[in-house]
């Protein structure tokens, strides 16, 4: 089966879309009509749409145009399925239903399904693995026993998080294909990689790096003459912001108290926060984030714009690869000061919050604005310094068990 897209064409005042069902046993040609002229026109995808007519028509029909061949399509697969003892090819599936799913625009909140990083990263692990892997097998043929020895066959190539990633989705496929409304349509009833075990040698994943406060406070020193970099370390070193969180930053985002945390830009994609949490507002009390904060202020009064960190249109940077790969890079070089990435800085503001509170996790929890603490300990939290160390061990020395042996030698009496 072809997943068609149709094409729309419009005839005097209408709009009319155009594709190929399958009657009895023929392809033929069919033509239905979208929508008027004058509803397209007057469609508004939000009230802060700024786009002009042209472009906002175009979208609405192309929504529209989607919405209706995706129930084509389903049909026309619904029949070749009937016809084929209700199975299919995974590939087939995946191409139908589930390749776009992500992408599907939700009316109650005008957004797609998924967000735009994974809807990627479904796609790539689907091109890189999958697609070879899954190959000519249908749904029903599918067996734990060919998931296990797929995924035994990429534990010398992959590490573990990678594999668990490739099983995640191959669940996902699924997972989908088993519900109600699609049984009728695969036969399947079963999920198959529920029994797919992971490899017992599955190698573990580096581990990630941090920047530990002194060298955070390194990094800044390192960048005073350069207020926009030494702000944008700043904030991922002392209040542990995502790099997407940075991007996305406005001025109006700043008060005299707070940063309110409330957008995301990912790969250039203005978008909501990783997770609903992650909106949240973190006390602007650190004077190693005030100080470049304000100086850049005064700076950017030159250039006026919402966005904390404009590109050279006024309008939210891409991402911070240039800024790093140009002006930050080259000055850690020369101070011979270690380049572990960005995130590395969110990762030691975890720690460093840890150790400054005397092991208060609550905190840190707040700072990084995770869901569960069991996040902000497993992934974040990094080794302690020895300086904290130390002092830990020598608190646990004059607790009240070790001062009644005060005065004890090892030899006396």
């Amino acid at each position: 089966m072809r997943h068609q897209h149709g094409s729309v064409y419009k005839r005097n005042t209408s709009w009319f879309l155009k594709y190929y069902t399958t009657r009895d046993g023929k392809r033929v040609r069919t033509t239905e009509l979208l929508c008027q002229d004058a509803e397209a026109k007057a469609f508004k995808a939000s009230s802060a749409d700024k786009r002009d007519e042209r472009t906002r028509a175009k979208q609405y029909l192309q929504d529209k145009r989607k919405a209706r061949m995706q129930v084509v399509n389903a049909l026309e697969v619904r029949a070749d399925a009937r016809a084929h003892s209700r199975d299919m090819q995974v590939a087939t599936f995946w191409e139908l239903y589930l390749k776009h799913y992500g992408e599907d625009i939700v009316p109650l909140t005008g957004k797609t399904r998924l967000k735009a990083s994974t809807i990627r990263g479904y796609k790539q692990i689907w091109a890189q693995h999958l697609k070879g892997h899954f190959g000519s097998l249908t749904l029903r043929e599918y067996t734990p026993d060919i998931g296990m020895a797929f995924l035994n066959s990429l534990a010398g190539t992959q590490c573990k998080s990678t594999l668990k990633h490739i099983r995640a989705l191959m669940c996902s496929i699924f997972k989908y294909a088993i519900r109600p409304e699609m049984k009728a349509l695969t036969g399947l009833t079963v999920n198959p990689v529920h029994d797919i075990l992971m490899p017992e040698d599955a190698i573990e994943s580096d581990s990630t790096k941090h920047y530990t406060l002194e060298e955070a406070e390194n990094i800044v020193s390192a960048l005073k003459d350069d207020v926009e970099c030494q702000l944008i370390m700043a904030l991922s070193c002392f209040l542990g912001l995502r790099p997407s969180e940075i991007v996305g930053l406005q001025w109006d985002d700043f008060d005299e108290e707070f940063l309110h945390v409330r957008r995301a830009v990912v790969r250039g994609v203005l978008d909501t926060t990783k997770t609903k949490e992650s909106v949240a507002d973190i006390p602007l009390v650190d004077k190693r984030v005030l100080i470049p904060l304000r100086l850049w202020r005064q700076d950017s009064k030159r250039r006026p714009s919402k966005w904390l960190f404009p590109n050279d249109d006024g309008d939210h940077l891409h991402d911070f690869g240039n800024i790093i790969a140009r002006r930050i890079r080259p000055v850690l070089e020369k101070a011979k000061l270690e380049w572990k990435s960005i995130y590395s800085g969110r990762r030691g503001a975890c720690t460093a919050a840890i150790e400054a509170t005397g092991g208060n996790y609550a905190v840190a929890q707040q700072l990084l604005r995770h869901k569960s603490m069991k996040t902000t300990l497993d992934v974040y939290k990094k080794l302690m310094t020895p300086e904290a160390y130390k002092a830990g061990m020598q608190l646990l020395a004059n607790t009240k068990g070790n001062k009644k042996l005060k005065g004890v030698t090892a030899g006396g009496d």
